[in-house]
């Protein structure tokens, strides 16, 4: 029954992204030119990530800090009021529409709708057998650690919400959080920060602790 849930989930991946990278191809374009004119650099930020079963993937997202800004400052961290976010991507970021070109990721089998949030793959190698199982499904773009408080949590509590998302994974859940992920995005609008600038160490320390 399981297998059939999937197959299901995999089909509502698809027409979900295709209705909305058609509803959305005006904004697409318009954040395309606004990103190029705003700063230079390239459109799209692009870093690997490790995908279901830690396949390296590499999603899209709209570039919305200066370039190179991982080489600088807190580097792959970020907080609020960093000097690096450019004027466009405070927007972008604010209302999380970043993240709306890996609705692309989703047409590729790369992503889901919903699921657990893409990691670096070098996090894997912290992860213990418990928390891996976040690992048996295609990350997304949105899901239950996000509703619950986005970056605004510690790791191992992301990661926690992530291993009871897969654990009771069902059609209906996944539909109950594609409005709730909508709600926190576009209301609540919380936990846009990492609690303690989200850098490589303070994942370890976290799982460490």
């Amino acid at each position: 029954m399981r297998t059939i849930g999937l197959i299901i989930k995999r089909q509502m991946d698809l027409w979900g992204a295709c209705v909305a990278i058609l509803l959305l191809t005006p904004f697409f374009l318009t954040a395309f030119l606004f990103i190029k004119l705003d700063s230079p650099g390239p459109v799209f930020y692009r870093r690997a990530r490790a995908g279901q079963d830690g396949e390296e993937f590499v999603p899209y997202k709209f570039r919305t800090m200066i370039y190179k800004a991982d080489t600088v400052g807190l580097k792959l961290g970020i907080e609020e009021g960093d000097a690096r976010i450019t004027r466009v991507g405070k927007a972008l970021r604010d209302w999380g529409l970043d993240e709306l070109p890996q609705l692309f990721n989703v047409l590729k089998g790369e992503m889901s709708l919903i699921g657990p949030r893409p990691m670096l793959p070098e996090q894997i190698q912290w992860l213990n057998v418990e928390q891996r199982k976040r690992l048996e499904m295609r990350p997304g773009m949105g899901g239950l650690a996000l509703v619950k408080g986005r970056r605004a949590m510690l790791w191992k509590d992301r990661l926690k919400y992530d291993v009871e998302y897969v654990e009771n994974w069902s059609l209906r859940l996944d539909v109950k959080l594609i409005f709730q992920t909508l709600w926190a995005v576009l209301v609540k609008r919380e936990g846009l920060y990492e609690i303690e600038g989200g850098l490589q160490d303070e994942f370890i320390k976290d799982l460490t602790r």
